[in-house]
């Protein structure tokens, strides 16, 4: 289909906006993809409102064709295996000498000239939904050998020969385009009885972004896995692997994992922009009384500064720009992570390696032969890393690392479940930030409301029944109607204190330790997002979902 023609008919017709416009182009630009392919894979425009838009355009006629429409079976039989195998044309009556076409593209003028000689009839096309010509013709003998053939028992050497094929290429490659076009974080691609469904973590919310067929599943998964170096033929034990590609001038790693499901392989994909510029502390969301006592903190000589928080609440790129902030050239800097998200001049870093048996532990060890001054673990996963990274807060260095904790003050149950010496803890950790991530209100749709719902239950939390009306977000294109757009942090801030490291000593419970972090002033995750949302940068809906009440 001419992507001129594409082009003017969804601008003539608004059915995108110049911004999604634009990044389509970008995509095909970077693929092999038509501009009509690209909008009907990507679901950006349905079949059924671009279609017979078309039609018009043309000037021929469009026709709606049912789910239980069935082709006379003599019809069929005049079309060779070759051109009922493309699934794009479907015989729909004979009236005298004209055969009636339904075809997906009325300017394949070849493929119509080749049905009018193998029938000898004259042919009239008429413009219909390629998946409703495709969907009728599965039921064609030739078409369910053809599924047969990707679904059926295969062995490793006809997946990989089905997934080194064009088709799949293709839409393997715009699903990790659009990917990344729309800005997410992370691809799924979840195999059920029926379906492959694919979904798109955006803002820390999984998204659907489309469905393929069943019997498609496997030669996709499998284009994935070559394309991770992963073993095809293993489908009965999760694997990781790592994609690089280049997109748009832009590098990318794709961190990708399999496991066996109840219908197949499901497949995640973390993506991380190896050209993603490092943000500053500034930038990160911080309260101003925050940061003045974090900015204080990484500029400590010595101890142990912790980042809290579940998995993409951002914990690496605040360490990142912490790194960053006290980076100099009187100073060495070493990190070990896993795996490297940001390459920051100036700092050594190294990419731990199961295979070789280069862990977080083993490699703090090797860390301290080499004279550094601040040391950055990626993860503190286990009783040996967790000593090691104490020891060298002990000796004179500055560690920063992460823990999985739900707030700032658990963090010292953590290390004490990993059997580290209360004193030790008390001795060398400085303070500990828990953080998360939570979704701006998108500034191209802001307007303000009297509060109402959630917005009303949590002023009312806070005391604050006086306040007339709030920010809302109403949704508009720039967001695609959600509201949001980006994320910012919210902060919980833990600093040590006599009284805090006597409480250690005593292996007092978290909740007397975080009673006292209280008493000294540190602020909750849900003060700090509560303090967001009565700015106007997020919604009462936001920080409900992503904090507790204290």
């Amino acid at each position: 289909m001419n992507d001129a023609l594409i082009r003017e008919i969804i601008t003539d017709n608004k059915l995108l906006d110049d911004k999604r416009l634009r990044e389509i182009d970008a995509l095909c630009a970077s693929s092999e993809q038509s501009l009509y392919e690209l909008v009907l894979n990507g679901s950006y425009i349905k079949e059924e409102t671009l279609i017979p838009l078309i039609a018009l355009k043309l000037g021929v006629e469009y026709r709606f064709i049912e789910e239980n429409f069935v082709p006379q079976e003599e019809l069929l039989q005049k079309l060779s295996p070759a051109i009922r195998k493309t699934r794009e044309c479907l015989p729909l009556a004979l009236d005298g000498n004209v055969l009636r076409m339904a075809v997906a593209d009325p300017m394949a003028v070849e493929q119509l000239d080749i049905v009018a000689r193998e029938t000898g009839f004259e042919i009239k096309a008429v413009l219909a939904s390629k998946n409703a010509i495709s969907k009728i013709l599965v039921g064609d003998s030739d078409a369910q050998d053809d599924a047969k053939g990707i679904s059926g028992g295969m062995d490793g050497k006809s997946l990989e020969d089905l997934a080194n094929e064009a088709p799949v290429i293709k839409s393997v490659n715009l699903v990790i385009m659009r990917a990344i076009s729309e800005g997410a974080s992370d691809i799924h691609i979840e195999p059920y009885e029926d379906e492959m469904i694919v979904r798109y973590r955006i803002d820390g919310i999984l998204r659907e972004a489309s469905r393929y067929k069943i019997n498609e599943s496997p030669a996709i998964i499998s284009r994935i896995k070559i394309m991770a170096n992963l073993n095809i033929a293993e489908r009965r034990m999760p694997q990781d692997g790592r994609i690089s590609l280049r997109l748009m001038d832009r590098g990318f790693d794709l961190r990708v994992a399999t496991i066996p499901v109840l219908h197949s392989e499901g497949v995640v994909m973390r993506i991380l922009d190896k050209d993603n510029k490092i943000l500053s502390l500034k930038e990160m969301g911080f309260s101003a009384n925050i940061l003045k006592r974090f900015t204080s903190h990484i500029s400590q000589p010595h101890g142990i500064i912790l980042l809290t928080g579940p998995t993409g609440s951002g914990k690496t790129t605040t360490l990142n720009a912490a790194i960053s902030e006290i980076n100099s050239p009187d100073k060495k800097i070493i990190t070990i992570e896993d795996p490297v998200e940001y390459e920051i001049k100036g700092v050594s870093q190294i990419h731990v390696n199961s295979q070789v048996g280069l862990s977080f532990a083993r490699g703090l060890r090797s860390i301290l032969r080499l004279d550094p001054d601040v040391v950055m673990v990626g993860e503190i996963r286990d009783t040996e890393t967790a000593e090691i990274a104490i020891r060298t807060a002990l000796t004179g260095h500055l560690v920063f690392s992460t823990l999985h904790t739900n707030s700032a003050p658990s963090a010292i149950s953590r290390l004490l479940d990993m059997n580290v010496e209360p004193y030790l803890i008390s001795s060398c950790l400085n303070a500990v930030l828990a953080q998360r991530l939570i979704r701006c209100l998108c500034p191209y749709c802001l307007e303000r409301r009297p509060p109402s719902g959630p917005a009303e239950a949590l002023l009312r939390e806070i005391g604050r029944g006086d306040v007339d009306n709030v920010v809302f977000a109403k949704g508009c294109d720039e967001c695609n109607n959600s509201g949001y757009k980006g994320r910012i942090a919210i902060h919980e801030f833990f600093e040590m204190n006599d009284e805090i490291c006597n409480m250690i000593n005593a292996k007092a419970s978290t909740d007397i330790i975080f009673k006292a972090a209280r008493k000294s002033g540190m602020k909750t995750l849900r003060e700090d997002g509560i303090e967001k949302f009565l700015n106007g940068l997020t919604s009462a809906e936001e920080i409900i979902r992503v904090t507790q009440m204290d």
